[in-house]
């Protein structure tokens, strides 16, 4: 790989697709700066999977975060109904091993710590709104809330679902709502099911929940449910909606809502955005949920903002043009991602069926279908898109 040492980014938002950037560009030789809106570098206070493809795409470029010591590598996964009878196990583990890259459960603020201290010295100017941008005969200038400018020669956007750069690239107007909320947390947890590297899913009517060990004693929680928008939207926090969610549910389910305080608990709307075929235009593209935002079903949202991060260094690193190498990056990362979105909506309609007869089906087809069949989408996601594969 070629270093461009005078090609000059801006990183608009400092989420995990934000710091990987900046991680990857300058592991390649590009300058970076990274704005922030938020007043300060606080993760959201719950969990994520970094799975093998992220971990994969982090080795080809030499970095290594240390990921298996700040969360826990996932050993089993299983599909469980609500009582927690195992309809089926899925191979993460041994698909990790396949890939030579594991996939690790952690807490955010642990990868967002790995993060920040991988971009070494690279400047994050926090409290940093940006309103918009203009192309400039040098690149592309970006305006902030407060007044002031700043320029480079690529601007990426990393500003998330709501991203200001992609608006004013598209116009686009809100997210589209998935049809059910998420109840998310990380908390202290001791329960005889939860063994070292445990990934459990269970699922119920219209309802799921997840149990994973990120290592440290903690466990990362969450639970989804089918409401109408504006419910979700409004939900103000009464934890004894959650606890009556799952009533009669398998006991590890009961005890991680139970023992997790109700200020520990983020209720998120699941949110995802029809496909946006070009993310881009001149020294502009997009990354992560600026580009692609998708339901949580196939548990890629940061892992993909992460691949698209190295590849969008590695076309960095092989291109002279810096505006060629942007379009490079969203030509490589367009069908991939494409799957992803498209994949991750269809997937969260099977899982969050209310009509029980049609659960009943789901589940029969669950315990029944060959393991290439029903493993292949999750085979193809974790396997590594990188620039030439």
């Amino acid at each position: 790989m070629s270093l461009h040492t005078r090609t000059r980014a801006i990183v608009v938002g400092a989420g995990i697709g934000g710091l990987a950037t900046a991680v990857a560009l300058r592991r390649v030789g590009v300058e970076v700066e990274v704005f922030e809106r938020a007043s300060e570098l606080r993760p959201a206070g719950f969990g994520i999977s970094v799975v093998s493809n992220a971990v994969a795409a982090l080795r080809v470029l030499g970095i290594d975060l240390g990921l298996e010591a700040r969360g826990q590598t996932i050993a089993h996964t299983e599909i469980m109904t609500g009582q927690g009878r195992t309809l089926r196990s899925l191979p993460i583990e041994s698909e990790g091993d396949r890939l030579g890259a594991p996939s690790v459960a952690m807490y955010r603020g642990d990868l967002h710590a790995a993060l920040l201290e991988g971009m070494g010295e690279v400047p994050v100017r926090t409290g940093a709104a940006a309103t918009g941008y203009e192309k400039t005969p040098e690149g592309v200038r970006v305006r902030f809330e407060d007044g002031s400018e700043a320029t480079g020669d690529i601007l990426i956007g990393a500003d998330g679902i709501n991203s200001v750069v992609r608006r004013q690239r598209t116009g686009d107007g809100r997210p589209r709502y998935g049809g059910f909320l998420c109840w998310l947390a990380v908390t202290p947890y001791e329960h005889p099911r939860m063994t070292k590297g445990f990934n459990g899913h269970y699922w119920g009517v219209g309802k799921r929940f997840g149990i994973h060990d990120v290592g440290h004693g903690r466990a990362y929680w969450w639970g989804t449910i089918n409401m109408p928008a504006h419910a979700a939207r409004a939900w103000n926090g009464d934890k004894d909606q959650i606890v009556r969610a799952y009533a009669g549910w398998a006991d590890e389910v009961r005890h991680a809502v139970r023992t997790t305080p109700v200020e520990d608990i983020v209720a998120v709307p699941a949110l995802d955005r029809p496909f946006l075929e070009q993310w881009g235009d001149g020294p502009v593209t997009l990354l992560g949920d600026a580009a692609h935002p998708m339901l949580p079903s196939l548990g890629q949202g940061g892992s993909t903002a992460i691949e698209d991060a190295v590849v969008l260094a590695q076309c960095l690193a092989s291109h002279s043009d810096p505006v060629a190498a942007l379009r490079a990056y969203e030509n490589t990362r367009r069908e991939r991602t494409r799957f992803m979105v498209e994949t991750s909506r269809k997937f969260a309609g099977f899982e969050q069926v209310e009509n029980p007869v049609l659960c009943a089906v789901r589940d029969a087809y669950l315990r029944r279908a060959p393991q290439s069949v029903l493993f292949a989408p999750f085979q193809r996601a974790l396997t590594p898109q990188l620039l030439g594969s």
